[in-house]
């Protein structure tokens, strides 16, 4: 698949695949960038990627992040449209300080990783009743089996 994109500062390296078998590529961060105790920060991602048609881009923490830096992302995983690529449109890592220090990202670490899923718009089809026996609510499957 080739993918337009397009570096804030060309002195970084691309987004790349860490291994043949990696499905997620890294995010390189542009600037360095401190996190106060418990609070929430943008961190520049340094590129504006243009989405494939029939395509959504996913931004995901690396899995060493909480451990490593006591970052999380607090949105959980972030969606990125196939109209999100205009001149100022820069891919955000949006992540929040989960400890009681100070956590500064250095400009070039990698903390998210992004991957391409194919996705539909939904055209909804109402209708009055779906099924006529429940299955159960939330968490009804911890009782089946």
């Amino acid at each position: 698949m080739h993918i337009r994109i397009k570096r804030v500062d060309p002195s970084l390296p691309l987004p790349k695949h860490e291994s043949s078998g990696a499905v997620g590529f890294d995010f390189v961060t542009r600037e360095t960038t401190t996190i106060e105790p418990k609070c929430i920060a943008l961190v520049p991602g340094n590129v504006i990627v243009q989405v494939p048609e029939g395509h959504a881009l996913l931004i995901v923490p690396r899995s060493s992040l909480p451990r490593k830096k006591a970052l999380v992302c607090p949105h959980s995983i972030g969606v990125i449209d196939q109209d999100y690529h205009g001149p100022d449109d820069e891919i955000l890592i949006q992540v929040q300080n989960i400890s009681d220090e100070v956590v500064t990202v250095e400009r070039g670490e990698r903390i998210a990783q992004g991957m391409f899923v194919k996705v539909e718009q939904a055209e909804w089809v109402e209708e009055k009743e779906l099924a006529s026996v429940s299955r159960g609510g939330f968490g009804s499957t911890d009782n089946h089996g």
